[in-house]
């Protein structure tokens, strides 16, 4: 049974035998790198910083990059979206532009502390962290997809064997037994479900792909995607070319609202597994973020890479075209 965090500061977190409950960002102590765990003078998050502080500070840019600017106050959107993964290089932008857009987000992290680290202390009402690892199906607790109304899915390892496979975290337990298990814990009324995989996974038997596959990870996604797409969930399917651009893991909200993809800021988007190429983990962000309003995205699979270029930023009818003219 999955358990509730409980902080006691300066005491370590310990486990609890109550039942499952959310946590509150609010709730967990701020990492400081010279002291360990300490309040903020100012209670505003990590560094001092807050979402409202940065909507205030307008960032100026002269061309539409794939960045995530600061944007004013909006109001607050209907949906909940969960985010699966939302400490790796993809997911931590997916959460920043939420919280950005003043959306309210849901996150499922292995470790919760994460959280204040890269977003600061958020009011419960924009920001739910719950304790949790998709490898382990007791840990999927229907009291955490209650109220959810989306889904995006950014889960992932290493292709080759690293230090990020220990512990279990291999291509086979993360992006298919995982997928597998949070798939089939998820309620059907969601209205979409957004998984990122990868260029490739049709090809994992053939070269260069198949060197890539050597460990397995395009066929272990490649069965994430099916299970998906065979639960009769609302899906769209994200195949990212090879990442670029961070992760920015060491880093606050703030950095993050401030990324961007440099030259790269133009957007490819394919069907049928042929691009090849590199895509800013911004852009993978960006577009999982936009399909979730683009109706005929439901039920599709796109391939997406950067090039140089004008990019479509966060422009809806931009990547709505960019989606149509894939399809086309």
């Amino acid at each position: 049974m999955a358990t509730k965090l409980s902080v006691a500061f300066p005491f370590p977190l310990e486990r609890s035998s109550k039942p499952f409950q959310r946590i509150s960002v609010l709730a967990l102590p701020q990492l400081n790198p010279c002291h360990g765990f300490c309040f903020s003078k100012r209670n505003s998050g990590f560094r001092g910083l807050s979402v409202n502080a940065l909507k205030e500070e307008v960032i100026q840019s002269a061309n539409s990059e794939t960045t995530l600017h600061s944007q004013t106050t909006l109001p607050t959107s209907s949906k909940l979206v969960l985010v699966i993964g939302a400490s790796g290089g993809v997911g931590q932008l997916v959460v920043a532009s939420l919280l950005n857009r003043n959306i309210k987000s849901r996150l499922l992290l292995r470790d919760p502390e994460k959280a204040t680290t890269l977003f600061g202390n958020q009011d419960e009402e924009k920001l739910q962290v719950f304790e949790g690892d998709t490898r382990n199906p007791a840990d999927l607790d229907p009291s955490i997809f209650e109220g959810v109304t989306h889904v995006i899915c950014c889960t992932g390892t290493t292709a080759f064997p690293s230090k990020r496979w220990d512990g279990d975290n291999t291509p086979e337990r993360v992006d298919w037994e995982g997928v597998r298990n949070l798939v089939s814990a998820l309620p059907s009324s969601l209205k979409r479900v957004v998984l990122v995989s990868s260029v490739g996974v049709t090809k994992f038997n053939e070269l260069p792909w198949s060197i890539m596959n050597l460990f397995g990870v395009l066929k272990y996604k490649k069965k994430g995607e099916d299970f998906l797409r065979k639960s009769g969930l609302p899906f769209t399917i994200i195949r990212a070319g090879r990442l670029t651009d961070g992760p920015y893991t060491s880093y606050d909200l703030n950095t993050l609202l401030k990324a961007t993809a440099g030259q790269r800021r133009a957007v490819l988007i394919g069907q049928g597994d042929k691009l090849v190429g590199e895509v800013s983990r911004l852009v993978v962000a960006e577009a999982c973020i936009q399909a979730l309003e683009i109706e005929f995205t439901e039920g599709k699979i796109y391939e997406i890479n950067s090039v140089e270029g004008e990019g479509p930023g966060t422009d809806p009818e931009k990547w709505q075209e960019l989606f149509k003219t894939a399809q086309a």
